[in-house]
Parts: structure tokens; sequence; C-alpha cells
């Protein structure tokens, strides 16, 4: 008996193409990620991906959009659930943080992969949604006066601390750093150690 193919209706097979992506990254790696594969997974004919997405480079800028579209609602939900006196600030980096932790592979396709075309409109359109509400939460207001010229230099810093932590938690250099208490530091305590005085 010979395994049937699924049926997709109308505008699911793009997104049954980037969930199989998705998964390939997660189990096996960006470098094991070829329209075959996608498609072997997806169980579909070989040319669907090219089809839909032109090219690899095509459906990995897509699955890219896909992760800053993700990335966007988790720093508004956190930002929804906020009272009035919650800092802004530790709010989107404690965002940024969880979802480095959670989505390790998708963060590095999003922010560290030469395998993307940025002129994508639609993860130029999601990439640049996602920024925008980082940086309008990177400095605290109440804090540091706004500047109309020159760099937004307290963005840049805050974005790179939060960053490059999200990177050394990534790569395993935590553990390194903080030793065994690593394994029991919530969120927010790490967090707190990033953004000590």
């Amino acid at each position: 008996m010979t395994k049937s193919k699924p049926t997709y209706h109308h505008g699911s097979l793009p997104e049954a193409l980037l969930d199989a992506a998705e998964r390939i990254l997660v189990e096996e790696g960006l470098h094991k990620l070829s329209l075959r594969a996608i498609a072997r997974l997806a169980g579909v004919s070989h040319a669907a991906p090219k089809n839909h997405f032109e090219n690899l480079t095509g459906l990995l800028s897509a699955l890219a959009a896909r992760g800053f579209n993700r990335f966007g609602n988790e720093i508004t939900e956190r930002l929804e659930q906020a009272n009035s006196s919650d800092n802004k600030l530790k709010l989107v980096g404690l965002a940024y943080v969880a979802f480095a932790r959670d989505n390790p592979e998708l963060f590095l396709l999003m922010f560290r992969s030469h395998s993307l075309d940025y002129n994508n409109p639609e993860l130029g359109k999601a990439a640049g949604e996602a920024l925008s509400k980082l940086s309008a939460h990177s400095v605290n207001s109440s804090d540091i006066p706004k500047q109309n010229d020159g760099p937004p230099s307290a963005m840049i810093r805050s974005w790179s601390m939060v960053h490059g932590f999200a990177m050394l938690m990534i790569d395993g250099r935590l553990e390194v750093l903080l030793g065994d208490k690593h394994s029991s530091l919530s969120d927010e305590q790490l967090y707190e150690i990033l953004f000590a005085d």
C-alpha cells in the first residue's frame, strides 16, 4: 500500500514547506537544509519549494521573516502584560533573551546567517517591524534625554548588550562564565547580571 501525499488547501503549502524547513533547521542544522530535503519532509514534489520560493535563499529568507514576526509578537505580548510601572527596557530585554533561548537555531538564522536575501520585501518588513519594537523600548525615556541628532547611541548600547548576552547563552559560554549556578538562574536573574552596575 502506497503512502498518500498530504493534500494542501490554497495558501497552506508554503506554510507546510516553512514548517518542514524549521524542523530540519532545529533537528539537523542549517547545513542540512536543502530544497529536496524540505520537499521530502513536507511530502511534496521536489519542485514545490522552488515553485513557491524560487531557491533556497528565498525559502530561508521567508523562514527568517517568520522568525522576526514571532519575535516581534513576543515583544508585544510581554509589553501588553506589563504594568505602567514596569521597566520597558527590561521587559524587551527579557523577551529578546527568552526568544533566543527557546529558538536558538532560528535566532542564528535571523541574525547571523549569510544565507538570507536582505532585499527580500517580506524579510525586510518583518525584520523592520520587530526591530522598531525593540528600538522603541531600548532606552528608558525617563532616564535618558532624547537626542534629535547623531547616532542612537543608547539604543545601540542596549541592543549590543542584550544581543551579546543572547549569543553567549546560545554558544554555551554563560556556563563557563557563571559556573554551576548558571542552570539555577531565571531569565530575570540573568538579566540583572547583564545590566548590573
